[in-house]
């Protein structure tokens, strides 16, 4: 993975991020980017379908979390898990959403470096917003967990837009709220479907290779990964902002 992560230079990573300068606004997903909150999810699922006899009785791995689960809409999951029962989907669904939160409870941990980020994002007075697939109670549950619940100016759900992620509409939705440019925003992410979604929306996407495949993730087009906040790599782009916001400052 480390050799994925690194395929594209500190170089072309950070004058990609530079574009960006002067910069508005940071936005984030939550589930497996604030928050190592994916092995909680991937326990539930595999508890819950195992006890309704879902693929022969045989525990799913986290293989098959990651390509069928992982950065998708419970909506869409509804008709992935339960094609010809809507109603049992929805339930069963809700059910695993209320022993993702039991399970992750007081055990949720920040993503390594995320509060070194979160004082850069302050001191340079960006807008911020998370941005997710997740139902509120889970949002809010991780928010709270990982002490941010002061840091976000916004909290911006799929299910209230007209599409989740993949599609753009949640973070399209993020800018217009907080009334920023997609040319001077980036947005961390840590699936297929969120990088998508940012990419859509027309913005530079950090992904984060840190459950997901490195391979799978580059195949969305993020602008580089990173293995956590405190990466080299990271720091090095937006050491380059900090430069080229200065230059424009002497210049003008």
């Amino acid at each position: 993975m480390a050799t994925s992560i690194g395929e594209n230079s500190k170089e072309s990573s950070s004058s990609t991020l530079a574009r960006l300068a002067p910069l508005q606004a940071v936005l984030f997903d939550i589930d497996g980017t604030l928050c190592d909150s994916d092995p909680f999810h991937y326990l539930a699922f595999r508890e819950m379908l195992l006890e309704i006899g879902y693929n022969g009785g045989v525990p799913v791995d986290e293989e098959w979390f990651v390509k069928t689960i992982s950065g998708k809409h419970n909506d869409d999951l509804v008709s992935v898990l339960f094609p010809n029962d809507h109603e049992r989907g929805v339930k069963f669904l809700d059910d695993k959403e209320a022993l993702f939160r039991r399970l992750a409870k007081e055990q949720l941990k920040p993503q390594n470096g995320l509060y070194k980020l979160r004082k850069w994002i302050e001191d340079h007075g960006l807008k911020r917003a998370a941005v997710t697939n997740a139902p509120r109670a889970n949002a809010e549950l991780c928010i709270n967990q990982v002490g941010l619940a002061d840091f976000f100016d916004a909290l911006i759900l799929g299910s209230d837009c007209k599409h989740a992620k993949p599609y753009p509409d949640p973070y399209l939705k993020a800018l217009e709220v907080l009334n920023v440019s997609k040319d001077h925003t980036f947005v961390f992410e840590d699936s297929v479907s969120g990088i998508k979604a940012g990419v859509a929306a027309g913005m530079s996407v950090i992904g984060l290779a840190n459950r997901n495949p490195s391979q799978l993730l580059m195949e969305a087009k993020p602008v580089f990964l990173i293995k956590d906040y405190e990466d080299p790599k990271l720091w090095a782009a937006l050491e380059e902002i900090d430069k080229k916001f200065a230059t424009r400052k002497t210049t003008t």
